[in-house]
């Protein structure tokens, strides 16, 4: 963890400059754009400083980069949302939760971290239901199925009853439980009532799970040992 520390001390520069600027959102433009996707370009250099071999020997971290750009991307049409770019933005986001979801893998399988989700997940969504009207109302449906997906598949790498488990594996299951925060604090302002220090909670939750994600990317056991064992 030491070691990896000083590679993210500009991701930490660019929250601070993100969260002290605090720019206005009801005026957007490509400098709050910028400034919003900084930490994030910030987290691409983190995984891009391992190496171009790192990452083509390493499917799980090219994967968790390519997750990374798209959300970048996600980030930039949110700024935007009021002019119709929100639904642009949720289908960065999804594309962004299927590339974590092939990265974390299927190995553990851990059906009951599975159900788990799919209670949370199916909670959420029926909580949501009532206050989603027309394309969103199946459009949320499929984004939280995404996002749980995502969420059982780090949480099944954290195998801690049977000591199979990495730092990294456990960053994958606290950062995804962070996007998931994140992400319902979003619908629940969007679509249900104003949540207090909404944009805080989103922004700070997001930043951190992103970091963690890219993170567990760092994998310090060789993954194929990691497989057999479990």
């Amino acid at each position: 963890v030491k070691s990896e520390g000083p590679k993210l001390v500009p991701f930490f520069k660019a929250t601070c400059v993100y969260f002290v600027l605090w720019l206005p959102t009801s005026s957007p433009s490509w400098f709050s754009a910028l400034i919003k996707c900084l930490p994030i370009f910030c987290l691409w250099v983190f995984l891009l400083a391992h190496g171009i071999n790192f990452l083509v020997s390493h499917r799980s971290a090219s994967r968790i980069l390519a997750g990374l750009i798209f959300s970048a991307v996600g980030d930039a049409f949110l700024i935007w949302q009021e002019q119709g770019y929100f639904i642009h933005g949720l289908l960065m986001f999804a594309i962004t939760h299927i590339l974590y979801s092939s990265a974390f893998g299927m190995k553990p399988l851990d059906l009951k971290a599975g159900l788990l989700m799919a209670i949370v997940s199916s909670s959420c969504y029926a909580f949501l239901y009532s206050y989603l009207s027309g394309p969103f109302t199946y459009l949320v449906a499929v984004y939280i199925a995404l996002i749980g997906f995502m969420g059982w598949r780090a949480m099944a790498g954290v195998q801690l009853c049977n000591d199979l488990w990495t730092w990294t594996k456990l960053s994958a299951c606290v950062g995804a439980m962070l996007f998931m925060v994140s992400d319902l604090t979003i619908a629940l302002n969007e679509f249900c009532f104003p949540v207090p220090y909404s944009r805080f909670i989103i922004m700070a939750t997001y930043y951190a799970a992103q970091m963690l994600i890219a993170l567990s990317a760092v994998e310090t056991r060789d993954e194929e040992d990691f497989r057999k064992r479990s």
